[in-house]
C-alpha cells in the first residue's frame, strides 16, 4: 500500500506542505474541496505559440459537407436526403426502424446509412445524425462500416466520436490505430481505463502503471475495473488466482481486457456488435462460423465470408452448425462438378438447413446464377430452383401453376395487380402497387424534400405491416414505389410471402 500511494503521489501534483508560507490571500490557504480532480492527464493541450488562432468564418445556415462511405451515385439517393427533417426525429427513427425479419429492409437501411448525404441545418444536427448513424451500425453488427465512417467523418473531430471509433478498433482489432491517436490526444480518452490499456498497447507499461497506480489512489475506476486492470498489466501477480466474476453487458474495452488475461466471454449473449471480434483467429471455427451466421443475418456480412468459413474444412461434428457446414459442403462439391443430377440430390437438404437458420436470401444471392445454368428436373429441385430465383431478384422459371405461385411470379414482374392475390398479405402488397394516394403525413414529407424521413418512417409502417396490419403494409409499398425504391418494393413483398419470419 505504500508503494501504491508513493507512486500515486509521484505521478500527480501534490499539495503544498505545512512548511511553505502561508498566503497572503485568505482562501489561498483553505484546503482544495473535495472530489476535484488530482490529474490533468486528459485535458486538451494548450496552445504552443502566442499568435492569434485563425478564424474560419461561414453562414450559419451554410450545409455541412456531405458524410459517408458509398456515393450518393452507387446508392441512387440524393445528397440532401435529410434535408428540412428534426434530427432528433432522424435519430429515433434510425435508432428504432425494424429490420430483423426483412434482407430488403436491412439493405435500404445500410444504404441509408452509408450513403454520402448531409446533415439537415441547425446546431448541433450533423453531430445527432452522425452519431445515430454510428449507433445503429454498432447494433446492427456492421463494426468495419461504423469504424470507417467515423475515420471519415473524422474521428478525433470531439471525444464522443472517438469513443464510437475506439469502440469499433477495439472490436475489429484495429485497436492499434486508435491507441495512437490516443497517445498524441489523450484529451480524447472515453476514460482512464482506456488510457491505461492504450499506454501498455504502446508498450509504455510504466505510464500505463503510474495511471493505474494514480486511478486507485484517487478511485477514479469502479472496484471491478480496477480489479481488471491489476491483472492486465500485472498477470504474475495473479496466477493461479481464481477467475473474475463475468460482467452482465461488457463495454468493447471491458470486452477486449478480458480476452487478453485469457478469460475470454462468450459473445452469443452480447449485443450483435461482439461477434464480430469472434470472426478473428483467436476465436475457434466454430464460434467463427456461429458470429458469422448471426451477421450475415442482418446483412452485416458478405455471404461470401460465410460461404468461406462454411467450407473451410470438414464438420468435426454433427448437430446445428455442423449439420449446415456439411450441408454445405457437399452441395458446393456438387454445383463445382457441375452435374445436374448431384445438384439435384444436395440441394433440397441445402436449402432446407438454411431455412432453418434464416439465411435463405443469402444462400440465394451466392448460388441463383450458377443454379439457374443447369438444366434441373428433378421435383423438389425445381422448387427450391424456383424459390432461389424469386429471392435472389431474377426472374423466376415457370411456375407450378397454383395461384400462390402465379401470384409471386408476378410480383417479381412488378405486375402482381394482373392476378387475384391468394391471401390478406398479397392483396395488401398488390393494393400498394396500385398506386393509392400516399397518406397524407408522407405526402407532406415528399413534398417538403424530406426524402430520408419519408422512407424510414415507411419502413417502419412496413414492419408494422408484416406483423399483420394489411393498411401499414399498402403505405409502405407505395411510398417505396412514388420515390423510386421499386426493387424494395418487390424484394420486400416476394421475402414476406416466401420466408417464415413468424
Amino acid at each position: 500500500m505504500r508503494t501504491r500511494l508513493a507512486l500515486a503521489l509521484a505521478a500527480l501534483p501534490v499539495l503544498a506542505s505545512a512548511q511553505q508560507p502561508l498566503s497572503a490571500i485568505e482562501w489561498l490557504n483553505d484546503p482544495p474541496t473535495a472530489g476535484l480532480p488530482g490529474t490533468v492527464l486528459m485535458e486538451p493541450p494548450v496552445a504552443a505559440v502566442g499568435r492569434l488562432p485563425e478564424i474560419a468564418v461561414q453562414p450559419l445556415d451554410a450545409p455541412s459537407p456531405p458524410i459517408g462511405l458509398v456515393p450518393s451515385s452507387v446508392t441512387g439517393l440524393p445528397v440532401d436526403l435529410w434535408r428540412g427533417s428534426d434530427p432528433h426525429r432522424l435519430a429515433q427513427l434510425i435508432a428504432q426502424v425494424p429490420v430483423r425479419n426483412s434482407p430488403a429492409m436491412q439493405k435500404l437501411l445500410y444504404s441509408l446509412l452509408l450513403t454520402e448525404a448531409t446533415a439537415p441545418a441547425g446546431t448541433g444536427a450533423e453531430e445527432i445524425l452522425l452519431h445515430a448513424r454510428l449507433d445503429r451500425l454498432l447494433e446492427l453488427g456492421a463494426t468495419d462500416p461504423a469504424q470507417n465512417l467515423a475515420q471519415v467523418a473524422g474521428a478525433t473531430r470531439n471525444a464522443d466520436r472517438f469513443r464510437r471509433w475506439f469502440d469499433a478498433t477495439l472490436l475489429t482489432g484495429d485497436e492499434d490505430r486508435s491507441c495512437e491517436v490516443l497517445a498524441s490526444a489523450p484529451h480524447l480518452s472515453p476514460g482512464y481505463d482506456a488510457m491505461i490499456f492504450c499506454q501498455a498497447r504502446g508498450g509504455d507499461w510504466q505510464s500505463a502503471a503510474l495511471t493505474l497506480e494514480a486511478a486507485h489512489a484517487l478511485e477514479l475506476l469502479e472496484p471491478d475495473q480496477l480489479n481488471l486492470m491489476d491483472r492486465f498489466l500485472s498477470p504474475d501477480l495473479f496466477e493461479g488466482a481464481p477467475p473474475l466474476p463475468r460482467p452482465d453487458m461488457p463495454d468493447p474495452l471491458i470486452f477486449r481486457l478480458y480476452e487478453t488475461i485469457g478469460e475470454r466471454l462468450p459473445t452469443a449473449s452480447l449485443p450483435r456488435a461482439f461477434a464480430t471480434a469472434d470472426l478473428r483467429d483467436v476465436a475457434g471455427w466454430k464460434a467463427q462460423l456461429e458470429a458469422a451466421e448471426r451477421l450475415t443475418r442482418i446483412g452485416a456480412l458478405t455471404p461470401n465470408h460465410l460461404l468461406g468459413l462454411y467450407t473451410e474444412r470438414k464438420a468435426s461434428a454433427s448437430g446445428g452448425v455442423w449439420d449446415r457446414v456439411d450441408a454445405l459442403r457437399r452441395f458446393d462439391q456438387a454445383l463445382q462438378s457441375g452435374s445436374a443430377e448431384a445438384v439435384s440430390k444436395t440441394l433440397p437438404t441445402a436449402w432446407a438447413v438454411m431455412r432453418e437458420a434464416e439465411l435463405e436470401v443469402p444462400f440465394a444471392e451466392l448460388f441463383a446464377e450458377q443454379l439457374g445454368s443447369l438444366a434441373i428436373t428433378d421435383p423438389g429441385a425445381s422448387r427450391v430452383l424456383w424459390e432461389i430465383a424469386l429471392l435472389s431478384g431474377d426472374r423466376p422459371p415457370a411456375s407450378d401453376g397454383s395461384a400462390a405461385s402465379l401470384f409471386l411470379a408476378a410480383l417479381a414482374n412488378g405486375n402482381p395487380g394482373d392476378l387475384s392475390a391468394p391471401d390478406a398479405t398479397a392483396r395488401a402488397i398488390a393494393d400498394g402497387f396500385a398506386r393509392p394516394p400516399l397518406r397524407p403525413e408522407l405526402q407532406d414529407m415528399i413534398d417538403s424534400g424530406r426524402l430520408g424521413e419519408a422512407i424510414l418512417e415507411a419502413m417502419i409502417l412496413f414492419g408494422d405491416g408484416a406483423s399483420g396490419n394489411p393498411a401499414d403494409l399498402t403505405a409502405a409499398i407505395a411510398l417505396f414505389r412514388s420515390v423510386g425504391l421499386e426493387d424494395t418494393a418487390r424484394q420486400s413483398g416476394l421475402q414476406l410471402m416466401l420466408l417464415d419470419r413468424g
